[in-house]
């Protein structure tokens, strides 16, 4: 573990090479120290750059909204969800009340990530992992619906189900996603539809096989850069580990419901029944 005036000589030098006070991701990419590190010494980034006898980075340099949006996108991708502050301080190239300050509060990004992202295909995983905004001012009276646009909602709760036909096909809830109408009851179910999601999504499938992992497929992580990933098909999440799945061999799982809470950090999840609920959303 570098000790404190490691850290300060490596900030002085990194600040000698490149001409100005680093950001705080430009130092942890150059000097190799990490985050966790710098933390067991310094409250923050900005304290230790004081330590070291220079000017504060947001002293010297106004980073465009871009830049933080992009980074917090990327944080949300990689926890699978809005990260916390705490997290997004480890996980983030940037302090969260810088985030705070620019946006409004820290609990407004994802409104001001949605209004960045729009349009943008590559952004589509993450604003599908977003809470919804909530409804502002009276809201109109809902429209009848057609009964081929019934939601699970449509159906009041009942105590006593009919009796189960063993002779018939069995069917999730009905889905308001025009090609599906209903909600996937097992792991080929989620295949079709990450298929018929895929271009929307950002990705371009590659390969689908028998073996480990199910899918090659490319995504977009830049303006024309593109990436290899591994996807691995369950119907809920939890279905990868007790499937008995080596853990190095999987960048992301694709499943209709997430429930595998202490998942490997490294894997990502991709919720289908979130991306579902998020187009019904902004469709209707």
């Amino acid at each position: 573990m570098p000790d404190k005036q490691q850290i300060l000589d490596s900030i002085t030098g990194i600040a000698k090479r490149l001409r100005h006070t680093p950001s705080r991701a430009e130092f942890i990419s150059r000097s190799g120290i990490s985050l966790h590190f710098l933390l067991k010494w310094f409250p923050s980034w900005n304290h230790a750059v004081r330590a070291a006898r220079l000017r504060s980075y947001g002293m010297n340099v106004r980073l465009p909204d871009r830049l933080l949006l992009e980074d917090w996108g990327k944080a949300v991708r990689k926890n699978g969800a809005v990260p916390p502050r705490r997290v997004y301080l480890l996980e983030g190239k940037y302090n969260p009340g810088t985030l705070a300050k620019r946006f409004g509060g820290y609990s407004s990004m994802p409104a001001a990530f949605r209004n960045f992202a729009k349009g943008k295909r590559q952004w589509n995983d993450v604003v599908a992992l977003l809470p919804f905004p909530p409804a502002r001012g009276p809201q109109p009276k809902a429209k009848p619906r057609r009964p081929n646009n019934l939601s699970a909602s449509t159906f009041p709760l009942l105590k006593t189900w009919h009796a189960e036909r063993k002779d018939r096909t069995t069917y999730g809830n009905p889905t308001q996603f025009l090609w599906l109408r209903h909600e996937p009851t097992n792991e080929q179910g989620v295949v079709l539809l990450f298929g018929m999601l895929a271009r929307d999504l950002g990705y371009l499938v590659e390969n689908v096989q028998k073996g480990f992992p199910d899918c090659q497929a490319k995504r977009q992580v830049g303006a024309e850069k593109w990436q290899n990933v591994r996807i691995e098909f369950e119907f809920e999440s939890k279905n990868f580990r007790d499937h008995g799945h080596p853990i190095k061999g999987c960048d992301i799982i694709v499943c209709w419901r997430h429930n595998w809470s202490d998942r490997p950090a490294h894997i990502e999840i991709l919720e289908l029944s979130k991306v579902i609920k998020s187009l019904a959303n902004s469709e209707g």
